[in-house]
């Protein structure tokens, strides 16, 4: 399915959005460098998709090594296609991978990141539990994802869009079933309490949520556990 949408991909986000996810990037990347102070030197970004995220990590992150990876080979592809060197000292490197079963050592990685990815796994604990695995004590885990609006008025409007209109943009862009599978994805997301405690069940001893755009998009971020059960 995501191999069928990676050449429309970035156009669907900003028509869908309303460029609104030209944002909500930055933001939590502004957001995971208040939560972080120690140094960083290499980065993972999961089910990097087109790389924009990627991208976005060398500007932020000038000196890090930053490794991409995705299921879809065709999403890396199109990641690959474009510009590979942002400010950083070395290229990015882009690679086909399932977060389930990631192939780096224990505790490589400062920070890993995904956006608009946590909502697709079918098992959200195991995932996390790898990431950790991959994560350093002390690491950093962000995850950026739709999420219910607190107030109950933006709520009936997130979901006029979301749930009927995108499918309908979708269908302008030749790619109507794709778009019908992403209202159905959020509707089974753990809320905000129970992902939290996803994440501290995987090994994270602290997660803070910074909501945007009026609760429609969620940035979390979560520390990963120094103690000596942290990857159980």
């Amino acid at each position: 399915m995501f191999s069928s949408i990676a050449d429309r991909y970035d156009a669907f986000n900003h028509v869908a959005t309303f460029g609104q996810d030209l944002l909500w990037r930055p933001r939590a990347l502004w957001e995971l460098a208040r939560f972080r102070h120690a140094p960083v030197h290499d980065i993972l970004d999961f089910g990097c998709g087109t790389g924009a995220l990627a991208r976005l990590l060398g500007v932020r992150f000038p000196e890090a090594r930053i490794v991409a990876v995705d299921f879809s080979a065709e999403m890396v592809r199109r990641a690959q296609d474009g510009p590979r060197r942002c400010t950083g000292r070395a290229p990015i490197l882009y690679a086909v991978a399932n977060v389930g079963r990631l192939p780096f050592r224990d505790g490589a990685f400062d920070i890993a990141t995904s956006a608009f990815v946590a909502r697709n796994l079918s098992d959200l604990g195991a995932a996390f539990r790898e990431l950790r695995r991959v994560l350093r004590p002390g690491g950093t885990l962000l995850t950026l994802e739709v999420s219910e609006p607190a107030s109950a008025n933006v709520g009936r409007l997130f979901h006029a869009h979301f749930d009927r209109a995108v499918p309908l943009i979708g269908r302008a862009f030749d790619r109507e079933g794709p778009y019908r599978y992403l209202p159905e994805s959020l509707r089974t997301f753990p809320a905000a309490e129970q992902l939290s405690a996803a994440l501290s069940g995987a090994g994270f001893a602290r997660t803070r949520a910074y909501r945007m755009s009026f609760g429609v998009v969620t940035a979390y971020l979560s520390e990963a556990s120094s103690g000596p059960d942290a990857r159980s």
